[in-house]
């Protein structure tokens, strides 16, 4: 079977940290999403949190993408599980993004295996708030992280998670919006990816986004979570993975 990447694009990724696959989705794909993700929604639907690919197909689809996980199945050599999804809807004129951060503090796993699939569902770039990465950044230790600093860039917040460990024991534990601490912004990357890109990043990998500048450009999005199989989550909400 033919690799759905090639040597060159899995040496990038492996040393950058990061890989944007261009074509990645259809147009007819993601618009049939975006129909749907416009439509009325249950209170029960809401509710699934961040595991709406466990009961909406068109959240699955987009999850479960043939293609997409063909190349996350080769960057971890190994068998994916869908930890998380998020459809991330940033309307233009102002609009925060996210604090520049790394996916394991919010999402802590053992061993870590996390990495993600960050699908641009409209036109993005520096302008709209599209994605940007540091580089390399995930060959380094965790960084130190306070609250957003600039509330008109970034959405701050402050929750209690329960969590649990392999053994049984099971504890609460504050979590915030993280913004990594010591980072020279010089090496920030501020990606462009058209609609139906993506961007595949480890868990380590410093990324973020900010606000949408733009007066008539909405940035659509669509992220998912991915574990290597008989990898343990230690959140209560997302620990219950279901395989690609």
């Amino acid at each position: 079977m033919k690799a759905a990447l090639s040597p060159e694009q899995v040496a990038k990724y492996e040393s950058d940290g990061y890989l944007v696959v261009q074509d990645l989705m259809s147009e007819s794909e993601i618009d049939n999403f975006i129909e749907d993700a416009n439509q009325p929604k249950t209170p029960e639907w809401k509710a699934l949190g961040l595991r709406k690919h466990t009961a909406d197909s068109h959240w699955n689809s987009i999850a479960a993408h043939p293609r997409t996980s063909a190349i996350v199945r080769q960057l971890m050599n190994g068998n994916p599980r869908i930890v998380q999804t998020m459809y991330m809807a940033k309307s233009q004129k102002g609009d925060t993004g996210v604090a520049l951060h790394q996916d394991t503090h919010y999402i802590r796993n053992e061993p870590n295996t996390l990495m993600a699939c960050w699908v641009a569902m409209s036109d993005t770039d520096k302008n709209n708030g599209g994605l940007c990465v540091v580089p390399g950044s995930h060959g380094r230790p965790l960084y130190e992280t306070q609250l957003p600093s600039d509330d008109t860039q970034h959405a701050s917040w402050e929750q209690v998670y329960e969590m649990s460990d392999p053994e049984g024991q099971k504890w609460d534990e504050p979590m915030h919006s993280h913004e990594v601490q010591g980072l020279d912004s010089e090496e920030i990357v501020y990606l462009t990816v058209p609609k139906g890109g993506g961007v595949f990043f480890t868990g380590m990998t410093i990324h973020g986004s900010f606000a949408n500048a733009t007066s008539d450009r909405p940035r659509l999005a669509f992220a998912t979570h991915y574990v290597k199989e008989d990898t343990w989550v230690y959140r209560a909400d997302i620990q219950d993975t279901v395989p690609v």
